[in-house]
């Protein structure tokens, strides 16, 4: 009997997964859209006004079956740039609106498009990096059955606060037990962590979220010539795109 390797059976979807959620999901961006298109454009001239343009940013991420996609993201950090002519760290471009759109959340809204095109689900594992990815063991790469969500279990449970290890694992928590109810939990706790609780944004002290492959060799989890060869591979499969 051919022996099974780690993290590539895949789980009998069950009626809802099949059947309802792509249904729901497009219903619930297209209303997204017209009701909060309004908002969508009012943020896309503050944008515009405080950090010139583009308005939105552009980031290519592995989806569903690790099919690289374009996200859209409002922008939410400026160019400021160095003597030097190089960008400047993360935490001296993302200013006191940048942090507001990304505390509430608001900066995401774009991806309802994402949704839209089939591309990311309403609720699921939240689309990394693909210099994430490659860093991810072949069972932690099991997230990429679904589609990426908005929002995700890890988001209401931590999101950047909590370790990487622990994300992971609650991304393959979700997708072995994808329901409606589920989901509506997830919305709902979203809501409240985003808008009233607005916590676990980033990390401790820090602007933006460590990548995967950088904590992993800040913990010595992985050795730096481990580390070059995973960064080589992620730009490798951008440009194989």
């Amino acid at each position: 009997m051919r022996k099974k390797r780690e993290g590539k059976q895949r789980k009998k979807q069950g009626i809802y997964e099949k059947y309802i959620k792509r249904g729901l999901d497009i219903v619930s961006a297209s209303l997204g859209l017209v009701v909060l298109s309004p908002i969508m454009i009012g943020m896309s001239v503050l944008i515009r006004i405080k950090l010139g343009k583009p308005v939105i940013f552009i980031q290519e991420r592995p989806g569903k079956d690790e099919r690289i996609f374009r996200m859209y993201k409002f922008r939410s950090m400026s160019d400021a740039r160095g003597e030097d002519g190089e960008l400047l760290p993360d935490e001296k471009r993302l200013e006191k609106f940048g942090k507001i759109l990304r505390a509430t959340s608001l900066d995401e809204l774009p991806e309802l498009v994402n949704i839209l095109k089939g591309e990311m689900s309403v609720v699921g594992p939240r689309p990394l990096l693909v210099r994430d990815m490659v860093f991810m063991t072949r069972k932690q790469r099991r997230r990429h059955e679904v589609r990426g969500g908005l929002t995700g279990l890890a988001q209401v449970m931590g999101r950047n606060a909590i370790d990487w290890e622990t994300k992971l694992e609650l991304d393959l928590k979700y997708i072995d037990n994808i329901t409606f109810l589920g989901d509506m939990k997830i919305i709902f706790r979203t809501m409240i962590t985003a808008f009233i609780k607005r916590e676990g944004i980033t990390e401790a002290e820090m602007a933006t979220a460590l990548d995967y492959g950088d904590y992993l060799l800040r913990n010595q989890k992985v050795v730096k010539q481990e580390y070059e060869r995973k960064q080589k591979e992620a730009k490798g499969i951008l440009k194989r795109k």
